[in-house]
């Protein structure tokens, strides 16, 4: 199964390399806050929203009584993979093979962290919007679909994080055929790039089909098939205490080792912001 030095250049590997995973495969670190430290409860309390009164004159006031109310992220879920590898097979000292495995291994337990994320910010949004029949894979509704998102969230001080769209890739149909015949800017770029990642001032992400789902993903229960995500970013959290973790063990009755890939994982829309984010229909 390959020597002790071996298995400390697969390790050093991971360090290195997981990192870039999680900022280039995972959606929901463009979008949310992210915390790594150990921590598995993040408080979040807040106050009641104040709402000033408007009056004539009159130096004489309403004492309103203040209150608070907690609000915690509290990690209950964990994405993990894991397989044997028997000694006869004994591809992991081949490095380069190795490095592949790994790859293929943090991305799959990237795309199950994105998955239980974007799930749960669909689901806990309580803005709404259904599109026009034919969704984003109709043109025609692309401006008007894109317009009213934007409607939902404008005048809130928070959209100066910057605005999001979650879609799946099935969903480019529309934005591509808009693009190429929307303005000769856009139209330019559009031909020559492919897609623009930018609408309206809203950034784009583009998740494979099959990430919005109606299904229990861990110790939540969501219903997001049909489904698209928008809203502002960094109004919500998810926390992976201590990143991914990577490790080989040597299994009781088997030659080889075991290889798991892991990571735990939190998520809260904080209250006062759900309405920040937009659970949209497709129609």
């Amino acid at each position: 199964m390959g020597t002790q030095s071996t298995y400390g250049e697969r390790d050093k590997y991971f360090q290195s390399q997981y990192e870039i995973v999680l900022r280039n495969a995972l959606v929901c670190e463009k979008i949310c806050q992210v915390d790594n430290s150990d921590t598995k409860r993040i408080q979040n309390p807040y106050g009641s929203q104040p709402t000033a009164t408007i009056q004539a004159v009159a130096g004489t006031y309403s004492v309103t009584a203040w209150t608070i109310t907690d609000d915690a992220l509290t990690v209950t879920d964990e994405v993990i993979f894991a397989e044997h590898v028997f000694a006869h097979e004994d591809f992991f000292a081949v490095f380069d093979i190795a490095q592949s495995r790994l790859d293929n291994m943090m991305y799959a337990v990237a795309f199950g962290i994105d998955k239980f994320v974007l799930n749960n910010l669909c689901e806990d949004a309580t803005g709404s919007y259904t599109t026009p029949a034919g969704g984003f894979t109709t043109a025609s509704n692309i401006n008007e679909i894109m317009a009213n998102l934007v409607s939902k969230v404008a005048g809130y001080q928070d959209t100066y994080n910057g605005l999001f769209l979650v879609i799946e890739n099935t969903d480019l149909v529309g934005f591509g055929i808009a693009g190429a015949t929307n303005g000769f800017s856009m139209a330019d770029s559009v031909l020559r790039n492919g897609f623009m990642n930018t609408w309206m001032g809203v950034d784009i992400y583009v998740v494979r089909s099959g990430t919005f789902v109606s299904a229990t993903l861990g110790t939540t229960t969501v219903t997001n098939s049909g489904h698209r995500v928008f809203g502002v970013k960094n109004v919500a959290m998810y926390a992976s205490p201590r990143g991914m973790q990577y490790e080989e063990k040597p299994v009781t009755g088997k030659t080889g080792k075991e290889i798991v890939v892991y990571g735990l994982v939190g998520f809260k829309l904080w209250a006062q912001k759900e309405g920040l984010v937009v659970d949209i229909t497709l129609a």
